[in-house]
């Protein structure tokens, strides 16, 4: 196997064997701060230039979250593809096979940052413009867009190497790495804005700065790493198989968070017909959210990773425990964190909105008709990830387009076009996680039937050559 070896580091983690629970926390807890941390990315520049520039600032930030979304879910997908393929090869101890897909995958990143960050800056006005933006943000917005594109390179070097990290349960140095690049980013926020005045464009500049920084570190950590996951310049390149295997569950998961985004970008150009106002206290309670959300994702993750290596090594029995295990803490964190926000709502959202205490009063509308069943959006992740990690992300991504998606869409044109109010539009986001979730449970079980019939087609004809040799 000449230098590429099953080496394992202090990082890493068995997943195949021993008990789950808390091997998922303490692949989970690590996952949950990092995502975290990029939040705060987003959530310092609100803060930053809703207390130091003004409301309309905030709003222009804001309103372009669902247009980045838009843009980078698509090709941020792909790392999906990266985590299944390099779990399912590591569990099934295929390490040349996993060196192999390090190496394309982290030069698929770079060909893909590039592509989407050129296309963005360039973009930028025209896609703000087919979003309706309203004339009083839409200058802001599109300089913040053009400056936050210049990031997109970096942002996918970290997320495609922090994927291949993960995959072996390596979820501590994401989070190390990602806590260096934030602590850059808050000092770089306040700095620009408050002494340089630059309102916007100060904290776009600092966001690219912090994923440069992130990039880096997580590039020079696989250069250091020793066994499968070692990276060497030298072998970077695309392998063809690895590409397809990347791109068949990178796709459909990439195209599920594009549609995804479409849908919020209609509701977000809903959203911004009631004015700048209701724009900032939206904003501020859609960052606040994402905080929960991101928590219960961390689970999610680990329930791919987990469900990847255990199909890897052909241990099937335990798919269904991992995903018992993981509802039941997304449920838990969901729920929780949930009523944390409904009890400290004033004060959470007046974090963003200091000085306007009327769309204060919009985002604490948004918060308590949006989150009341926020832990099926955690599940439905569950469920998502687990049938990706058995290999199929064709049929999870039909059934979010359709009940997540198509659901609220025609909620849209439907509900709301009949009865125009804040709370109906908002209520598109319940209805829509509670049914998709119920359809995503019966495909899991359907998806997991075919995965145990085909390994016992597989173990059937492998049996005769066993026996003759």
């Amino acid at each position: 196997m000449s230098n590429i070896t099953m080496k394992r580091s202090k990082y890493e983690m068995d997943m195949c064997h021993g008990p789950l629970l808390k091997k998922i926390l303490i692949y989970s807890i690590p996952v949950i701060f990092t995502g975290l941390l990029q939040l705060l990315y987003n959530a310092a520049d609100i803060i930053v230039v809703g207390r130091y520039a003004s409301s309309t600032a905030l709003a222009a930030v804001g309103s372009t979250t669902s247009l980045v979304n838009l843009m980078i879910n698509l090709f941020m997908g792909f790392s999906v593809g990266v985590s299944v393929a390099v779990s399912q090869h590591y569990g099934a101890k295929n390490y040349k096979d996993v060196s192999e897909t390090v190496h394309t995958a982290l030069t698929l990143s770079v060909i893909v940052g590039v592509c989407v960050g050129v296309f963005g800056f360039f973009a930028s006005r025209f896609m703000l413009e087919l979003m309706d933006s309203p004339a009083e943000v839409l200058e802001q917005s599109a300089l913040y867009l053009r400056i936050f594109f210049l990031s997109i390179p970096a942002s996918m070097v970290y997320n495609f190497g922090a994927a291949i990290l993960r995959a072996v349960g390596n979820t501590r140095q994401p989070l190390y790495y990602l806590s260096i690049s934030g602590i850059v980013n808050v000092i770089l926020n306040l700095y620009l804005v408050i002494q340089f005045k630059l309102g916007v464009a100060g904290v776009a500049i600092a966001t690219v700065i912090a994923q440069y920084i992130s990039a880096t570190l997580i590039v020079l950590c696989l250069v250091r790493t020793e066994g499968c996951l070692q990276l060497r310049f030298n072998k970077l390149g695309l392998k063809k198989d690895k590409v397809l295997a990347i791109l068949r569950i990178g796709i459909p998961a990439g195209l599920q968070g594009t549609v995804f985004s479409i849908s919020n970008v209609i509701i977000q150009s809903s959203i911004n017909s009631f004015g700048a106002v209701v724009m900032a206290g939206n904003a501020a309670s859609s960052n606040l959210e994402g905080f929960i959300y991101t928590s219960m994702n961390g689970i999610a993750q680990a329930t791919l990773a987990f469900t990847g290596q255990n199909v890897g090594a052909r241990q099937y029995k335990r798919i269904h425990k991992i995903v018992a295990i993981s509802l039941t803490v997304v449920i838990l964190v969901g729920i929780g964190m949930t009523a944390l926000c409904f009890l400290f709502s004033a004060a959470l959202i007046g974090l963003y909105l200091p000085t306007d205490p009327e769309a204060v009063s919009y985002g604490i509308m948004r918060l308590f008709t949006v989150n009341v069943v926020y832990f099926f959006m955690g599940c439905i992740d569950v469920m998502v990830a687990a049938m990706r990690g058995m290999g199929t992300s064709l049929t999870p991504m039909v059934v979010v387009m359709g009940g997540i998606c198509g659901l609220r869409i025609v909620w849209v044109y439907t509900f709301f076009a009949r009865w125009s109010t804040l709370q109906m539009l908002y209520l598109s986001y319940p209805v829509s996680w509670v049914v998709t979730f119920f359809v995503e449970l019966i495909f899991y079980f359907v998806t997991y039937r075919r995965l145990v019939r085909r390994n016992g087609q597989e173990a059937a004809q492998e049996e005769p050559v066993s026996m003759q040799a």
